[in-house]
């Protein structure tokens, strides 16, 4: 489900005393394997993930005026379809700090080319007791390396 914070705030509350919340983030431009894996992996550390989604207009702040490929409402339609994702929520900001800030995970996930002083969020989240995990990519995959290919293979059709 595609929330904003405020309504996913609301939906978290009740249950976050009985199920264990695990909160990723990420662009999730060109959805592959890699992200299937590591989105299925990071719902085994936890009962309810969410996926922090970052917009399109931060997207370009990070990585460029060309992307990101696909825009936010299919990136988000994606990810909601995916039995792992639980819960979507869209931010603006460069980081999910606030994200991170306002929903209080029980277990923050990163995939492992992130150390955990290097990941956001990761301090704030062990000084309550929270766990940061970062998980092992199981394909050589990347939007970025997608992107690459595909211009390749059409730049000398």
């Amino acid at each position: 489900m595609v929330l904003k914070l405020e309504e996913l705030l609301e939906v978290l509350e009740p249950i976050r005393k009985t199920k264990k919340v695990v909160f990723t983030n990420g662009c999730f431009d060109i959805l592959h394997a890699g992200h299937v894996h590591y989105l299925k992996k990071a719902k085994d550390l936890g009962d309810i993930l969410v996926v922090g989604l970052n917009s399109d207009e931060s997207i370009r702040r990070i990585k460029g005026p060309k992307r990101p490929i696909l825009p936010q409402s299919m990136r988000a339609y994606l990810l909601d379809g995916l039995r792992s994702v639980d819960y979507v929520v869209i931010f603006e900001e460069d980081t999910p700090e606030k994200l991170i800030k306002a929903i209080r995970p029980h277990v923050l996930v990163k995939g492992a080319d992130w150390a955990t002083k290097d990941i956001v969020g990761a301090d704030f989240v062990l000084s309550y007791g929270g766990k940061v995990h970062s998980i092992e990519f199981e394909f050589n995959v990347s939007t970025s390396s997608i992107i690459k290919r595909i211009l390749e293979v059409y730049k000398d059709p």
